[in-house]
């Protein structure tokens, strides 16, 4: 659905994005994540055809986004950052002006508007004008208008930002519900929402594409050791040094006290066994009195950090 080979966008001398590759097939959400300034924007302005490339190429539905524009633009829903929206319409007015502007089949309209209003939580809105909507109401609207020709592909720029608490929630769960019908695209730098919504992130830092699969892929690929957490009644220093003789065991660091006993975090090799049972044995054969032990999962954000420390340690 969204094909993307070689781009790369120069401002004058700099380069907001350099060499970008990646593939959005027919029915994903994907999360474009990255930190501020990284080039999430300047590659959804290409998208878009708002903006060419200095070089690459990329295609929406097989139609070139700069050689094709009308035909690739057909085929998009698009929220940029900034929702334009006209205040002196009301909601259904604006939804019936988006669907008419996109060539919507007329006799449709009606039926269409109050599908995509019923989708976005705006029925009890539809006479509202926008001015008087608040932030999240419009940003619904926003949404609203990037579906309402119901297009395969939907690109969304930072949907959430400057939304409270309980509408980014909301909005959340209509990006999920629109990744039922539509090819999802969001860029974000907010964690939690990738990981909640997206099934597959694509990582850019600093212009360049750093890493791309599955969120759970992601973290097996950076993650350096499988950890335990493990308590046990015993506070003596002799304990950690013992367990790092366990073959097996890579490294055991103490974390603190944990109630009534002392915590440590032991690691192992990716590539090598569960030695979950061997450990708890170990402990238990000591007479330390095993009190936890319990893998340490690896997030998104512990990914994320990991991979744009290196790559601006690498610059």
């Amino acid at each position: 659905m969204i094909e993307v080979e070689g781009l790369t966008k120069y401002y004058g001398p700099y380069p907001a994005i350099r060499d970008v590759t990646f593939r959005v097939e027919e029915g994903d959400v994907v999360a474009f994540l990255g930190p501020n300034g990284a080039g999430k924007t300047t590659t959804m302005r290409i998208l878009t055809s708002f903006t060419a490339p200095t070089t690459g190429k990329a295609s929406i539905a097989g139609f070139d986004v700069w050689d094709d524009p009308m035909n690739s633009r057909r085929h998009i829903g698009y929220l940029p950052e900034t929702s334009p929206l006209y205040t002196d319409l009301t909601v259904r007015q604006h939804l019936k002006y988006g669907a008419r502007l996109c060539r919507y089949p007329e006799d449709k309209v009606d039926e269409r508007v109050d599908r995509v209003m019923d989708l976005c939580n705006l029925s009890d809105r539809a006479d509202t004008l926008i001015h008087k909507l608040s932030k999240g109401y419009r940003q619904r609207v926003g949404l609203g208008m990037a579906i309402v020709h119901d297009p395969p592909v939907v690109i969304l720029d930072e949907p959430t930002i400057g939304l409270d608490p309980k509408q980014v929630v909301e909005t959340r769960r209509l990006i999920r519900e629109l990744g039922k019908e539509h090819t999802v695209m969001l860029s974000t730098h907010i964690l939690p929402e990738a990981q909640s919504i997206a099934q597959r992130v694509i990582i850019i830092n600093e212009g360049s594409i750093i890493a791309e699969d599955t969120p759970d892929n992601l973290t097996a690929q950076i993650r350096r050791a499988r950890s335990l957490r493990v308590r046990v009644k015993d506070t003596s220093p002799s304990v950690a040094g013992k367990l790092r003789d366990l073959a097996g065991v890579s490294g055991v660091r103490r974390t603190g006290e944990g109630g009534d006993g002392a915590c440590y975090e032991v690691e192992m090799p990716v590539d090598g066994r569960d030695m979950r049972a061997e450990v708890a044995a170990f402990i238990v054969g000591n007479n330390w009195g095993l009190l936890e032990m319990t893998p340490i999962e690896m997030t998104l954000e512990d990914v994320f950090l990991r991979l744009t420390t290196e790559e601006e340690g690498a610059a």
